[in-house]
């Protein structure tokens, strides 16, 4: 028997991307893209990985088998067997500049390897073609995937000494073939995963990047299980995880629409015929594009409590209150639609807007409103009332 030895490497890191963009033309499609490039079986089969919504990565651990795999063994154990972690697991992703953390969901549903051996005609005794020799080796090819286990997309690859297969695992369940004659020195050249992934909501995300890992072990009874015979050359798979969250948060103000004129419903002429104002307002029109939570604050050039004041040239001040109304598509955290919420210094009500969807250019409203007590002390007072209100749209919370 010869013997393999393994030489150390470092260990097996794969990396995942995903990325957030928002998209006018589908302002619902509120997931995540994944941006990996495919190595391995979904690089080799691109329209099949594509209709089955499949991503594959390849990892390059080797691994002997540390002896020969006999002929009609009883253990599956001892000959070419596989199991992966086909269950979900959480994994945290960190926001690189808030430390936010979100949670993002995985779970590998393939696994595949190329076995590697002694030239496979000889194996089986010879007089037959390569295909027919890998076939009666285990019985059947290894594309042929055992119970539970099923064999994914088309037939894979093959040489003289190697025989390249991807099995499906809808549970972590071992799946084992059985050799047909002895296969004294054999080894897997890498493996190969394919998973799916689970992120969380980009809308209720903030734009940046965040970061996560999770590391898997490799070996008998572990996470990735070749058997008994087959030891890695290292015991530990690493996934790397980037999402990065490209958010918009824009807001149009019509020309004329920073200067405020505050009158009377029904305009200054009703007073012409002797009917006093009971309240001062306006209605100011905005278009938002919004992909991510946000949260609004006043700035005021004159304080009166909670809110901003005007006063006129004898110092004699007013608090106007503010209010907005924002369009579908976004709401309060509580999930209530926002209607003349107010506006106020402390910011309280309205620390916090989510998106149901990307908003994109949808009109919302801000009100200003002098209230009727105050509205009757103007009356009486002479020369023009101003002052500077300042409207936040801050999407760092």
């Amino acid at each position: 028997m010869s013997v393999m030895s393994a030489l150390p490497v470092a260990a097996a890191t794969l990396t995942i991307t995903a990325a957030f963009k928002p998209d006018p033309s589908k302002p619902n499609h509120n997931m995540f893209e994944n941006t990996t490039p495919n190595t391995g079986f979904c690089l080799n089969y691109p329209n099949f990985c594509r209709n089955g919504s499949l991503f594959s990565l390849r990892a390059a651990p080797t691994i002997y088998a540390t002896q020969p795999i006999p002929a009609n063994h009883e253990n599956p154990r001892q000959g070419v067997m596989l199991k992966a972690p086909a269950e979900w697991r959480e994994v945290n992703v960190t926001h690189s500049a808030t430390g936010r953390q979100e949670t993002v969901r995985i779970r590998i549903n393939g696994l595949g390897a190329s076995l590697v051996t002694d030239p496979v005609v000889d194996l089986v005794g010879g007089n037959v073609s390569i295909s027919e020799a890998h076939a009666l080796l285990f019985g059947t090819n290894l594309s042929y995937a055992p119970s539970p286990c099923k064999g994914l997309g088309p037939s894979w690859s093959f040489n003289k000494v190697a025989f390249d297969f991807f099995w499906a695992f809808p549970t972590s369940s071992e799946c084992a073939k059985h050799a047909k004659f002895t296969i004294p020195t054999s080894r897997l050249n890498y493996i190969e995963i394919s998973y799916q992934l689970i992120t969380p909501n980009p809308l209720n995300m903030s734009a940046g990047q965040y970061t996560g890992t999770i590391t898997y072990t490799m070996g008998p009874h572990q996470d990735f299980d070749m058997g008994d015979n087959f030891l890695p050359d290292d015991p530990v798979l690493t996934l790397n995880f980037i999402l990065s969250v490209d958010h918009v948060l824009n807001i149009e103000i019509p020309p004329g629409g920073n200067n405020i004129a505050l009158e009377p419903k029904g305009g200054w002429q009703l007073w012409s015929v002797g009917r006093r104002p009971e309240k001062l307002m306006r209605d100011q029109t905005f278009l938002i594009h919004a992909s991510s939570r946000f949260k609004m604050q006043l700035a005021c050039e004159r304080i009166i409590g909670d809110t901003c004041g005007l006063s006129n040239s004898r110092q004699h001040e007013v608090p106007i209150n503010v209010s907005v109304t924002l369009p579908n598509g976004l709401r309060h955290a509580n999930g209530a639609s926002v209607h003349r919420q107010p506006l106020l210094l402390s910011g309280a009500g309205t620390e916090l807007f989510e998106p149901t969807q990307y908003v994109d250019r949808k009109p919302g409203t801000l009100h200003f409103e002098i209230d009727k007590q105050y509205t009757a002390e103007m009356l009486f007072q002479e020369g023009t009332y101003n002052g500077s209100v300042t409207v936040i749209w801050d999407s760092e919370v």
